[in-house]
């Protein structure tokens, strides 16, 4: 496969005139040459923190507080999804999956809820979207028997020491949420040595501190913190301090457009827009240890096409701010996962 324009070229997301060469689903080389191309070609997006469930409620609960939408065991979130039948969870989590997958999406972190037959929902749903979901389950440590992790969530809600030692001990990752509401769950969030924590929305120096000492990585999910007032989180000094990755959180809150994401924390924080474009590739994928969201020679080739002579992108003199900033759903050529390299 042969991809031409601008590429998003390296860690830095440098924008390189030429052709892209992709064989057997990895990134072989890059040939700086010019192209009739003005196509854009980038990573495909890592949406690190989703809640695919509640697709089935969009935009429920208007003017709840956080803990009425989905604090369990009786938020609003929780009731619906018991009320709800398998069938119309399955075409849920389906239909929100494809329009991932139509804005650029190949991968997110997913906290399942429903235990093992949640995981098994999640997956009948993930067959033919295009979008591989690295799931973290939820409930008991059994889940760990066909998720990829144990999403827990959060230190305020129970112990979670027998769930961590059983993630441990299954060489699966352990995710907590922590910080949403306030900071007192978050140094019992760090106690638990988790692999990846979520949200610290209200994050204090100490605790940023514990995060560079162990090297945790964190998903922000800044919408979908304003649409729950909860506050918004430091991503300046997250950025500072350890990898940070950008999630749209609940389906039921927000739509999982990481172009929304994107386009929002670009605009909202102190950071650059080659900064977001790695916060919603890279570092998801680091999170969970994998090797994409990079365009370099032996990656793993998941990658997203831009039309960038659409009405959109048209005339756009940065194309890393014009990805981050101003793209859509409206621009996307095609998408590219590793099983895709034969098409």
């Amino acid at each position: 496969m042969e991809l031409s324009g601008t590429v998003l070229w390296g860690e830095g997301y440098e924008p390189v005139e030429g052709t892209l060469v992709v064989e057997d689903g990895e990134v072989v080389r890059l040939d700086e040459e010019l192209t009739d191309s003005e196509d854009v070609v980038l990573p495909a997006f890592v949406n690190a923190h989703t809640h695919l469930g509640d697709s089935i409620a969009k935009e429920a609960g208007g003017g709840l507080t956080l803990e009425e939408l989905v604090a369990p065991p009786d938020g609003l979130k929780h009731r619906l999804l018991r009320e709800a039948s398998r069938e119309e969870l399955v075409e849920g989590m389906r239909r929100s999956l494809r329009f991932m997958r139509q804005t650029g999406t190949t991968r997110t972190l997913e906290f399942r809820e429903g235990g093992v037959e949640g995981v098994h929902a999640l997956r009948e749903a993930a067959e033919g979207t295009g979008v591989d979901p690295f799931v973290f389950g939820r409930e008991t440590a059994d889940v760990l028997d066909v998720a990829d992790g144990f999403g827990a969530s959060g230190a305020a809600d129970g112990e979670f020491g027998s769930e961590r030692n059983a993630a441990r001990d299954a060489g699966k990752p352990f995710a907590i949420h922590a910080g949403e509401v306030d900071s007192r769950d978050i140094n019992p969030a760090i106690d638990l040595d988790p692999d990846l924590l979520v949200h610290m929305v209200h994050a204090e120096s100490l605790h940023l501190d514990r995060v560079e000492d162990n090297g945790i990585p964190v998903a922000v999910c800044p919408r979908s913190n304003l649409v729950t007032d909860v506050g918004l989180p430091p991503v300046r000094e997250l950025l500072d301090r350890t990898t940070v990755a950008l999630g749209t959180d609940n389906v039921m809150t927000n739509s999982p457009s990481m172009f929304r994401e994107m386009a929002f924390a670009a605009k909202l924080f102190d950071v650059s827009a080659t900064e977001v474009l790695r916060m919603a590739t890279r570092a998801g994928a680091e999170a969970i240890g994998e090797d994409h969201g990079v365009l370099e020679a032996g990656r793993e080739a998941r990658l997203l096409v831009l039309d960038g002579d659409s009405d959109n992108l048209s005339g756009a003199r940065d194309p890393v701010r014009a990805v981050v900033r101003r793209a859509g759903a409206s621009d996307v050529k095609r998408v590219v996962s590793p099983d895709d390299v034969g098409e």
